[in-house]
């Protein structure tokens, strides 16, 4: 049965993983068509089809490798310039290999024109409306980990140790063992006649929310006699308890430890599912959002460490960057661990929102062949615009971003080392629950 968890749990993230992919090209499809951009296929993975139909113009269908998807807009680029003695005789363009990689760019780019005269291209769009094209996509994941999240935290709840009391230490803990011995003090709570399923409304006149704010309470008068109000069979009691003083080892920022004397008096919280408020969704977003900007700021140096781990079998660091095997396999844990259902939903639910927040701030690196690159190419044809218009000269023509094949060769490269990379880290160093 574990076994049979694990694969379901995997086979979900690529479900997941597919519904991510074709979320994101729609959301570049829809605006391309809502402005008149000839769409020529809209594919989910890539390699051989699988399968496809074709509704008017645009061919939709799915091929073997779920690992991202496409749309194929007519005219990314304007049109290529009149070729001068460009090839030689072996059909290679003059300039070698980088010079023949932005001359077959710009013949694939014509082929999806209709003579130079055709206006339901891409090129032709205004500014801002290429804009929305390409972020249109990754504001798709977004969106869709706005859902995820707020269907996690206000739809399930978050995991919250609430005031109700879930079970009661015998004794104070000594500091040299855990065990209680007839020697040992009993534990504050049990001697006051707190019980199991008690729910604490109060500790000394103040209203306590949550486990965390009972504990601060409790911590900070060792010694003090607290008025507890609790709830037991839907009547109220108040409890006299004076917290023991133990010794706790407190860990600094940077790193040194102190040791303090706190209150104790051996409550163990109840664990439940809370729902919270409807906004806690998109903050969760916006969050992760952040903590991920951070690690893909320093994905290469990330990747390498990686890499050394790797090599050296060391404990890969647990907040790294991740490929879809690790994620899968990572979901494949999440659905055979031993926990109740709800439990493992959350996990994938949260799971996929993230990987749907790394979708988002990656594609939005201002790089080819990736999104962000085609926002900052329309990005910088519009101040080169709006710089001519300033200075009264000719409008300037539209970026030919062909010539910038050769970096987006050397972009893929290095995305393709760097994902190889991650691969086999997941495989033979993964990243685990426990």
């Amino acid at each position: 049965m574990e076994i049979l968890a694990f694969v379901i749990g995997v086979v979900l993230m690529v479900v997941g993983l597919a519904v991510s992919i074709a979320l994101h090209e729609l959301g570049h499809l829809w605006p391309a068509k809502k402005f008149g951009v000839r769409v020529g296929q809209y594919m989910i993975g890539f390699g051989p089809t699988l399968w496809s139909r074709r509704r008017g113009e645009t061919q939709y269908g799915f091929k073997a490798i779920p690992l991202g998807g496409y749309i194929s807009m007519a005219g990314m680029y304007p049109p290529s310039p009149a070729l001068q003695e460009a090839t030689s005789r072996s059909g290679r363009a003059a300039g070698g290999f980088f010079a023949t990689m932005v001359q077959d760019a710009r013949d694939a780019n014509d082929d999806t024109l209709k003579g130079e005269g055709d206006t339901r291209v891409f090129y032709r769009l205004p500014i801002y409306k290429r804009i929305i094209v390409m972020l249109g996509g990754p504001l798709m994941n977004f969106l869709f980990a706005v859902v995820l999240f707020t269907i996690l935290f206000s739809g399930i709840g978050l995991q919250t140790a609430t005031t109700t009391v879930s079970r009661l230490s015998e004794c104070v803990p000594s500091t040299t063992t855990s065990e209680c011995t007839s020697a040992d003090p009993t534990a504050p709570a049990a001697a006051a006649g707190i019980e199991p399923g008690d729910t604490i409304v109060s500790i000394d006149g103040e209203p306590v929310a949550d486990f965390a704010e009972a504990s601060a309470i409790i911590r900070s008068a060792p010694g003090e006699q607290l008025r507890f109000v609790i709830e037991r069979d839907g009547e109220q009691h108040t409890i006299q308890v004076t917290p023991a003083t133990i010794e706790t080892t407190v860990t600094a920022a940077d790193g040194s430890t102190t040791t303090e004397e706190v209150g104790f008096v051996g409550i163990g919280p109840t664990v439940e599912y809370v729902t919270q408020p409807i906004w806690a969704g998109p903050q969760a977003a916006v969050q992760n959002v952040g903590a991920v900007a951070g690690i893909i700021w320093q994905l290469p140096a990330k990747v390498w460490d990686t890499a050394v781990d790797l090599v050296t079998g060391a404990e890969r660091d647990p907040n790294g960057p991740l490929s879809i095997v690790g994620a899968g396999r990572l979901s494949g844990e999440v659905a055979a661990a031993d926990a109740p259902v709800l439990n493992r939903i959350a996990g994938f639910l949260s799971l996929l929102a993230s990987l749907n927040i790394a979708l988002f701030v990656f594609n939005l690196i201002p790089l080819l062949p990736l999104d962000g690159g085609h926002i900052a190419v329309a990005l910088w044809e519009g101040i080169k615009r709006v710089w001519a218009k300033v200075f009264r000269r000719p409008p300037p023509k539209p970026v030919d971003a062909t010539k910038l094949v050769p970096l987006t060769f050397i972009v893929v490269i290095a995305l393709i080392a760097m994902g190889a990379v991650l691969v086999l880290a997941d495989l033979f160093n993964p990243v685990t629950l426990g």
